[in-house]
């Protein structure tokens, strides 16, 4: 697949996991967040916790599943732009922080809530 047709995915995958979650009460703050460190697909609020989340799609099994691909090295990489993004908006360490992986299977979304803290 080229570049530009597997990027115009993504996107289309970021909003449709976008939209699932104002449909469950996130308000979405921030759409790929990115600064040198790393990005996160969707920051969004749910209550009172800040969530990060990380997007991945799949369209099947074949090549693992999509929140395999939220490895030690990518969860690194969320949570240093998580930490620029805290910074950058001025929130203080007492804000409760969550990263969710929003797992896309072909049609199937799941969500899973605090698939990983943050790391140094």
């Amino acid at each position: 697949m080229a570049e530009r047709n597997r990027r115009a995915l993504g996107k289309e995958k970021e909003l449709l996991a976008a939209d699932w979650m104002k449909g469950h009460g996130y308000e979405i703050l921030e759409m790929n967040y990115r600064c040198r460190q790393g990005e996160v697909d969707i920051v969004a609020r749910d209550g009172a916790c800040l969530v990060f989340a990380e997007v991945k799609y799949r369209r099947d099994a074949g090549a693992g599943y999509p929140a395999e691909a939220v490895d030690v090295r990518k969860q690194r990489r969320i949570s240093y732009a998580a930490r620029h993004y805290m910074m950058r908006h001025g929130i203080g360490e007492h804000m409760p922080v969550r990263f969710d992986v929003i797992a896309i299977l072909g049609e199937q979304i799941t969500v899973i809530a605090n698939a990983f803290c943050i790391s140094d």
